[in-house]
């Protein structure tokens, strides 16, 4: 894959998120059916899960070289994993077979190079474009950055696919539990709390509370009543989920 269809996949994945987003707020008032394309829910979740995958491999460097990044060799090593998110991905949004083959045909998994640009989008930017955009402690700040805001675009994916397609709020918010804290191990030293803490999901949570939530719940959000609603149910049960971190 080159380097310029890594950044239009993932480029398709960020707007698709938003164009979910934009359907959650703003469809006609139907329940418990909501006008939203199945195909568009699966798209924003998996724009950030790429972004996920690839912050991974570089992380797992451990040199912070994009160069020695190797996707394959990732989703190899961490195949149970990654089978097990895919499950639970598509149990929460109820997703059918032509929408998680998306996932495979957008190649993230698949053998390509890793590029500091990439990390430059996932990161939103972080850095300026220069030079040194490859240099080690450069990739090293954009994949935190990165880690945490497609972990959070993540996160938020998934509460919309469960309200428009899922499960219930029971079922729906240990999914996203579970599926949460995969995406976290994947990310590995990305995230500062370490990849296999719960302490990182917990983490992200409470960055997803303050990054889409808090908006999303105020009256005169765009938000249809019926969704803020079943957005704070979530709310309540992923915090009742992934509790309060423990202290060392």
């Amino acid at each position: 894959m080159t380097q310029q269809s890594d950044l239009g996949s993932g480029s398709s994945g960020l707007r698709a998120a938003e164009e979910s987003e934009n359907l959650i707020t703003s469809a006609p008032s139907r329940m418990p059916e909501w006008d939203i394309p199945e195909d568009a829910l699966g798209r924003a979740v998996f724009g950030p899960l790429g972004g996920i995958v690839e912050i991974g491999a570089v992380a797992a460097t451990e040199t912070w070289s994009p160069q020695e990044a190797s996707v394959d060799e990732l989703g190899s090593t961490r195949r149970d994993d990654v089978a097990r998110l895919l499950e639970v991905i598509k149990e929460v949004g109820d997703f059918g077979g032509p929408v998680m083959e998306i996932f495979d045909e957008l190649g993230y998994l698949r053998a390509h190079p890793v590029s500091a640009p990439a990390m430059l989008m996932w990161s939103s930017v972080y850095e300026d474009v220069s030079p040194r955009l490859g240099e080690p402690d450069t990739v090293r700040r954009m994949s935190r950055v990165g880690a945490d805001l497609q972990l959070t675009r993540f996160l938020q994916a998934l509460v919309n696919a469960a309200i428009a397609r899922g499960p219930g709020v029971a079922r729906g918010a240990a999914l996203i539990a579970e599926a949460l804290r995969i995406a976290v191990g994947l990310v590995g030293g990305a995230l500062d709390e370490g990849p296999d803490s719960a302490r990182g999901a917990m983490t992200v949570y409470r960055m997803w509370r303050v990054a889409f939530l808090a908006d999303l719940l105020l009256p005169d959000s765009p938000a249809r009543p019926d969704a803020r609603a079943l957005f704070r149910e979530y709310a309540h049960a992923l915090d009742a989920l992934l509790g309060a971190p423990s202290r060392p």
